[in-house]
């Protein structure tokens, strides 16, 4: 089910009086009308689209129930809420179900207060339909059989999820994240140290009345690292006097840097495990990963004369 944004429909305002919505009715109902659009198969959904946002904000009183209640609906269901709990939540908010607020109401009350709903969307149906705890027309309505009686308010638990992307840094690290909820509720969310893309932190009762909120990480790319697992790999750029001759580089891991004894006659390309210098493990953060570094030989340049005689003279010696 899909929030539908009538005043999006018609192209006006939220402040729209009721002659601007009736112009913008007429107007979109003549240029959308499917006698007029035959060949244009999406012509009849729009038109039933633009009829059925005219029919209530046309209306006073649907207008303003459904100012009232489609917003707030919106807001839950990006909040993360499942539509079908939100009349419960809803109710619970406003007191409903508490002893002596209980009270029934008639179809003919209900279809004075919302009208008839046949052949509206989904949408209108959950919205004018749920709103009275029935789908089907005909029938009384008693908001304490939606909300619970005796004193008693229901409230369905819900697990919410919430994605966040953080660096490599502070996944090596740990870190938090403030939440913001809209209705002002902000928690302090604690990440640990070693998780990666894919991981999920749990808040225990920190969801939708008493339920879990879920934490999903994405760890973005880092532009000297990159991960495998608990494992990191870089490049360590090693002149090529060194790679020839052997002697010791400096290499940054993400924590510290150590010294590396390169061996002489060192390939390019040439890799090397430094073992625990990886990323913490997520369950033990006190076992890291490998960080492999992998050389890369750096040429000279800017030559003097003297080192370009130098290095033809090696090229004869290879040559001989």
């Amino acid at each position: 089910m899909d929030y539908k944004d009538y005043y999006s429909i018609l192209g006006v305002s939220k402040t729209a009086s009721q002659d601007e919505i009736k112009k913008a009715y007429r107007k979109l109902a003549r240029k959308y009308h499917p006698d007029l659009n035959k060949d244009d198969p999406q012509a009849e959904q729009r038109f039933k689209d633009i009829n059925e946002a005219n029919e209530v904000l046309s209306d006073a009183e649907k207008r303003k129930m459904y100012d009232q209640f489609g917003s707030q609906w919106q807001q839950y269901q990006r909040a993360g809420g499942r539509p079908d709990d939100f009349w419960t939540q809803w109710g619970a908010q406003q007191g409903f179900g508490r002893q002596g607020q209980t009270r029934t109401v008639s179809q003919e009350e209900f279809e004075q207060m919302f009208g008839g709903s046949g052949g509206f969307s989904d949408f209108f149906e959950a919205l004018f339909g749920q709103m009275g705890g029935r789908s089907t027309r005909g029938q009384s309505v008693n908001f304490g059989d939606i909300f619970g009686q005796q004193g008693q308010t229901i409230n369905r638990s819900r697990d919410v999820e919430h994605a966040i992307e953080i660096s490599l840094a502070e996944a090596f690290y740990g870190t938090s994240r403030t939440i913001q909820w809209e209705n002002g509720r902000s928690i302090e969310a604690k990440i640990p140290r070693g998780v990666k893309t894919g991981s999920r932190v749990r808040l225990k009762g920190q969801g939708q009345d008493g339920g879990h909120l879920y934490l999903t990480v994405k760890v973005q790319p880092d532009g000297q690292f990159e991960r495998d697992g608990d494992d990191l790999k870089t490049a360590v750029p090693v002149d090529l006097y060194t790679t020839l001759l052997g002697g010791q580089v400096d290499v940054s891991t993400i924590d510290r840097t150590v010294k590396l004894t390169v061996p002489p006659e060192t390939a390019n390309g040439k890799q090397f495990r430094l073992r625990g210098l990886g990323m913490p493990n997520l369950k033990n953060p006190e076992e890291r990963g490998n960080l492999y570094a992998t050389v890369e030989v750096a040429l000279p340049t800017n030559l003097s004369q003297e080192e370009k005689e130098l290095f033809q003279k090696l090229r004869k010696l290879r040559e001989t």
